[in-house]
């Protein structure tokens, strides 16, 4: 069985690997000069390849539920088995997030180029696919520089469009689709967000450890805690990361979310309001902007105080109640309109893709064209940060390969 298959990333590696140990002969077309580029910048060059606490929740998609086959049959325990086999030893950190102990993207990288060439792949690098076609029960795919090559079949795993430089340029799409496959709209994941307001740039650089949680009509739609950064054009940080895609979601369907931002998020505002009572009646001669030193980073200060109504050179001896009452309100509810995202350079993943009705969940396989299979972030599911994207690539990737190989 001669097996094609498209884009040697994560997915497209597996894949290959897979279907070669279950007797295929297989050949990896790659746009770029090598493989494997984009696994060397995830985890932050650390390579978070899987998480110990994953669950269904953590997918998302028009039909999440489309993730179950396939991470039922490889799942955590098969995927870090398999690159144990290869030689990674796994690092358990907060969150259940599986690295390299070497924590070394790259050392992902190496182990599974060395299988890839021990297994006797053959890997054709600069080869962008301009078209693939289904002639008489054989697929015929055709290279940019006018090459072609016949396989029995073919498995896309070309990326998406976050990371462009990355070679993911959306261009499995525009195959998919000639090939009769539909494409739920996609648009960045797991991307910083773009806020409007004036007082930015006097923040920017600023982190802060706290909350932040994402509004729609008084219900808050996602939540998460850890370090957030203010920046010029808005706000980053793997909370916002986290909400970013249902914050999108919502703004691409015309509604518009609120971000709530809790820069003291150990406490309630009521508690809050009785500290900061207590705070500056040590202090009742300093101004509010010099009796908040120590208590939040010193640049936020003269932006909150104004957000608050309250006269930085007010003496703390005369902040009102209602100024208290202010006060806690912006530092455990501080309230931002969303007006987009950062660009797909910046998105660590793709919302949206290859419409899941039309694939077989058990075995990756196209329910249009047979012998067609999809693999990875092509495929309309994307996870949440933590290592759930790699693992989404491992699980379809290896299903794909086995499944393809299967005469």
């Amino acid at each position: 069985m001669k097996v094609i298959v498209i884009g040697g990333g994560a997915a497209g590696m597996v894949a290959a690997i897979s279907a070669k140990r279950n007797g295929a002969d297989v050949i990896i077309l790659e746009r770029n000069s090598r493989v494997g580029k984009k696994i060397l910048a995830t985890g932050n060059g650390r390579c978070n390849y899987t998480n110990k606490f994953l669950q269904l929740e953590n997918y998302h998609g028009k039909n999440s539920k489309f993730v179950y086959s396939p991470l039922s049959q490889f799942g955590v325990e098969e995927t870090i088995s398999f690159f144990e086999t290869l030689g990674i030893a796994p690092a358990v950190e907060e969150g259940g997030k599986v690295f390299p102990l070497s924590f070394q993207a790259s050392s992902v990288l190496d182990v599974l180029r060395y299988e890839l060439e021990d297994l006797g792949i053959r890997i054709l690098c600069d080869a962008f696919v301009k078209d693939v076609k289904k002639k008489s029960g054989e697929f015929l795919v055709q290279l940019s520089d006018g090459r072609k090559i016949n396989g029995d079949r073919v498995i896309i795993a070309t990326g998406g469009k976050a990371m462009p430089s990355t070679g993911s340029d959306g261009n499995g799409y525009d195959l998919a689709k000639k090939l009769g496959h539909s494409i739920v709209e996609v648009f960045p994941g797991l991307v910083q967000l773009k806020l409007e307001e004036n007082f930015l740039k006097s923040i920017a650089g600023v982190k802060v450890v706290g909350t932040a949680s994402l509004i729609y009509k008084n219900k808050i739609l996602r939540e998460d805690k850890g370090d957030i950064l203010f920046t010029n054009y808005g706000i980053s940080g793997p909370p916002i990361l986290q909400i970013s895609r249902k914050a999108l979601e919502f703004l691409n369907n015309g509604k518009k979310p609120i971000l709530k931002v809790s820069i003291i998020d150990s406490m309630d505002k009521e508690e809050l309001k009785k500290r900061l009572k207590i705070r500056f009646n040590y202090m009742p001669k300093k101004s509010a902007e010099i009796g908040l030193i120590g208590l939040i980073n010193k640049k936020l200060i003269p932006v909150i105080l104004r957000e608050s109504k309250i006269d930085k050179s007010k003496k703390a001896a005369n902040l009102s109640n209602e100024d208290i009452e202010n006060l806690a309100n912006i530092l455990t509810n501080w309230r931002f309109e969303i007006k987009g995202s950062k660009s797909w350079d910046n998105a660590q993943v793709t919302a949206g893709g290859i419409d899941t009705k039309d694939i077989d969940s058990s075995t990756m396989e196209s329910k249009l064209i047979k012998g067609l299979y999809f693999a990875g972030e092509i495929i309309d599911i994307d996870g949440d940060c933590g290592g759930f994207n790699l693992q989404w690539a491992w699980s379809s990737g290896y299903i794909a390969g086995e499944s393809s190989a299967i005469k």
